[in-house]
């Protein structure tokens, strides 16, 4: 019904290089650490009958083949044409890729040449900070050495993305910490620190939002559900309302990933304060034959021009399949039927959607 553009995945990450067995594939479609109920996988899920109805087709199996099936034809195409088939099936144009997971993932570079389109960085703060730290040796020469990271990671990324939901919780004191306050807190953490340890010091953790903030970038933050390393009721993104605040006017913007279940909250947040803008990314994926609902959900208070697709895809190429065919079906049957009710003309439903697709992240990120 309508017609989109290349999609703009404004959030994502690269795809695993190797083959995998069940066990390994099904991982994937989860953010539970745990094993699958006796006698089930998470194929028995959302996202996993997603990926049974949108993959195999791509591969020249029949829609709903079974996993064994499936996996069994990803074997034999093997891992990169597997990725190529599905990637470029997509109709994403433009990938905005979070580097900061760790694993044997592609790069936004091989990302981009199998899907045919173009990718840009979203560094990771934590991890930035985290291996300026395994290189410094002084409280002073990090704090020096991660100012000179981050205006270095400024000049060629697309932004940047903060996960102090998951290290803290979004409950931060809202200012900038002091310098004597940094200080203090950069000897404390590397004197305990272990190797390769993470950063969870909330006063580092702010440090690093507000120097991301100084760049002008814009900011990405990880509010609503992930995985079991997260604590849900400390990731609720109106606790970033204070900090929302006190970066109005400072010119950059933040854009609050994922939200589910409090995706409208974020819509909340979006409405209230020009800087600030929702993502659908994880969230669709995740509530599959849902979808249409909770696009609904998110429509309700978040002005279309704050809005923004991604897919938050992350080892399988299956998931930025899924995550950009469930985007469009949402989209179709949300706004086709407030135009079928007379609610919404067609002509300005087909701008919206062009807009969520791609046209809000190209202004967002100056692409």
């Amino acid at each position: 019904m309508f017609e989109l553009p290349p999609l703009v995945d404004q959030h994502c990450h690269g795809v695993l290089l190797g083959d995998l067995g069940l066990g390994s594939f099904e991982a994937y479609l989860t953010e539970s650490a745990a094993p699958a109920a006796p006698g089930t996988t998470f194929f028995d899920t959302q996202t996993g009958f997603a990926v049974r109805r949108w993959c195999p087709p791509l591969l020249g199996l029949d829609p709903y083949a079974s996993p064994a099936r499936y996996l069994a034809r990803r074997r034999e195409l093997g891992a990169y044409e597997t990725g190529r088939k599905l990637l470029g099936a997509t109709g994403i144009g433009t990938f905005l890729v979070d580097t900061g997971l760790r694993g044997d993932l592609t790069g936004p570079g091989e990302l981009a040449l199998a899907a045919g389109g173009e990718a840009h960085e979203i560094v990771r703060l934590e991890l930035l900070a985290e291996q300026v730290a395994d290189t410094s040796g002084t409280a002073q020469s990090f704090l020096a050495n991660l100012a000179e990271a981050l205006h270095v990671a400024a000049q060629s990324a697309a932004g940047f993305k903060s996960i102090a939901a998951y290290r803290h919780g979004l409950a931060l004191a809202p200012e900038p910490p002091g310098p004597g306050a940094v200080l203090r807190a950069a000897g404390e953490w590397l004197a305990a620190r272990r190797p390769e340890g993470r950063l969870t010091d909330p006063v580092l953790l702010r440090h690093l939002l507000w120097g991301a903030v100084a760049s002008g970038l814009p900011l990405q933050l990880h509010t609503g559900f992930g995985d079991p390393d997260l604590r849900l009721d400390r990731a609720d993104p109106v606790l970033l309302t204070d900090f929302v605040k006190a970066t109005e006017g400072l010119g950059c913007d933040l854009v609050l990933l994922h939200g589910y279940p409090y995706h409208r909250q974020a819509g909340y947040l979006a409405a209230m304060f020009p800087h600030v803008y929702a993502d659908m990314g994880l969230t669709l994926t995740h509530t599959g034959s849902r979808a249409k609902a909770v696009l609904a959900e998110m429509l309700e208070l978040t002005p279309f021009g704050k809005l923004l697709f991604s897919t938050d895809g992350y080892g399988l190429p299956e998931l930025f399949v899924v995550g950009a065919q469930l985007f469009r079906t949402a989209v179709e049957e949300v706004l086709g039927e407030w135009v079928r009710d007379g609610s919404w003309a067609y002509a300005d439903a087909g701008r919206v959607a062009g807009m969520i697709a791609a046209g809000n992240a190209r202004r967002v990120y100056g692409l």
